[in-house]
């Protein structure tokens, strides 16, 4: 008798397309609004620390000195802020997930040498600039200051009341 109750439903799926998909054959397909996770193009990043003012976890750390940037994947919450600060749009929100490892460490990304040593020289540059202009800045003050001297002298000497 029971098998009579369940012909009619193995007949149907054999004749229907199986539910499940061949996972490594064919990739994944996530839903629209799935999060995924934040992948960087860090060569395009200009390390000024707007994604780790905007994350509210706190999982983000940028190095401009060496040119980093850290996330730790398992404290992010990937709500996007950060993308949404990037003034590059170096960072994006990719659906999908990544690759299981054997350690929960975070994952640094670093900026090719090529990069570090271009902005290396910008910043020299800046500094050079910023020198200069102080120096200019200060040599127009001391030349002020050096034809006020003279106008000064001569100033209280002629409002000098004469003796009688």
């Amino acid at each position: 008798m029971a098998i009579m109750q369940f012909a009619p439903t193995a007949l149907k799926n054999m004749f229907k397309k199986p539910v499940t998909t061949s996972y490594p054959a064919e990739p994944a397909v996530y839903p629209e609004r799935a999060r995924g996770h934040i992948e960087i193009s860090i060569d395009d990043c200009i390390s000024c620390g707007m994604c780790v003012r905007a994350c509210p976890c706190g999982t983000l750390s940028v190095d401009r000195n060496k040119g980093t940037w850290t996330i730790d994947r398992f404290d992010c919450i990937v709500c996007g802020y950060c993308t949404e600060k990037c003034p590059k749009k170096c960072l994006k929100v990719v659906p999908g997930y990544q690759e299981p490892g054997p350690d929960k460490t975070p994952v640094t990304y670093t900026k090719s040498p090529e990069v570090l040593a271009a902005e290396e020289a910008k910043r020299k540059e800046a500094a050079e600039k910023a020198a200069a202009a102080m120096a200019a800045k200060k040599a127009a003050e001391a030349a002020k200051a050096a034809e006020a001297a003279p106008a000064a002298e001569a100033a209280p000497a002629a409002e000098a009341p004469k003796a009688e």
